[in-house]
């Protein structure tokens, strides 16, 4: 009777962690009126990126099915965040927007079409510390009082990719400053970086910040070059700054 008992319980766990593992979805859905309560499917989708998150399988992806505030989020495994249309807002008056900090370094993860607002008192609209590569595309960040992005690695390399995006009333619009072991390669395209305390600052020996067809206007300190490198490709607007620290002209694409 016991062994029976035995291999009755041990289904039971097999049954229950097959019905976890089939409850993360590949693709996810977030709604101005969903609930969190739900699946997260199409016809019934979550309210927060927080709450589908928890539904969605690595290396699936978020998507935006109609305008809404779909608040902060701790990203920790490889996903896609995606908006297309619609007005994806993440408000925080406290705190970071997104923060990725990956449990396995080789994760990859893409944000798109997302408006990040800290209102003057969010500390961090993003928040990189742990991942393979992170892309950023079609954002917009605005009011966070410490840093738009904050890329501080202690351990492992990462990649950050931004494009045809907009940082503004920021403390640091772009903050480049690994630590320990860590490294950052950050890659700045088509971005415009205006009216923040400082445009951008790479701070470290292993950052390294490159400047593509951007426009960085009208900040207090438009780029500060610390121990970290800052590269620009010659073609980017650099005017209108308070001051600007000499940056390392690289070959133009």
């Amino acid at each position: 009777m016991k062994n029976i008992n035995k291999i009755i319980l041990g289904l039971i766990i097999v049954i229950s962690f097959q019905n976890q593992s089939f409850s993360q979805a590949t693709r996810t859905w977030v709604s101005g009126v969903g609930d969190d309560a739900n699946p997260c499917s199409r016809t019934a989708p979550c309210k927060t990126f927080a709450g589908a998150l928890s539904k969605t399988a690595e290396k699936g992806e978020i998507n935006v099915l109609d305008p809404g505030g779909f608040g902060a989020v701790t990203i920790t495994k490889a996903i896609t965040i995606t908006s297309e249309g619609f007005e994806a807002g993440i408000l925080v008056a406290a705190g970071n927007g997104i923060t990725i900090n990956t449990v396995d370094a080789t994760d990859r993860v893409i944000l798109r079409g997302l408006d990040f607002e800290g209102m003057g008192t969010g500390v961090n609209g993003i928040r990189i510390s742990n991942a393979e590569s992170v892309v950023i595309e079609n954002c917009t960040l605005n009011g966070f009082s410490t840093t738009g992005i904050n890329v501080d690695p202690t351990t492992n390399p990462v990649k950050v990719i931004m494009k045809d995006s907009r940082i503004s009333n920021c403390g640091t619009a772009i903050n480049v400053v690994p630590t320990g072991a860590g490294t950052a390669d950050v890659n700045i395209i088509a971005v415009l970086i205006g009216m923040n305390v400082t445009g951008v600052n790479s701070t470290g020996t292993g950052a390294t910040l490159r400047l593509s067809n951007s426009s960085i206007t009208n900040n207090t300190t438009g780029v500060s070059a610390g121990t970290g490198k800052v590269v620009s490709f010659g073609n980017n607007i650099i005017i209108g700054n308070t001051s600007t620290n000499p940056v390392t002209v690289g070959q133009q694409l």
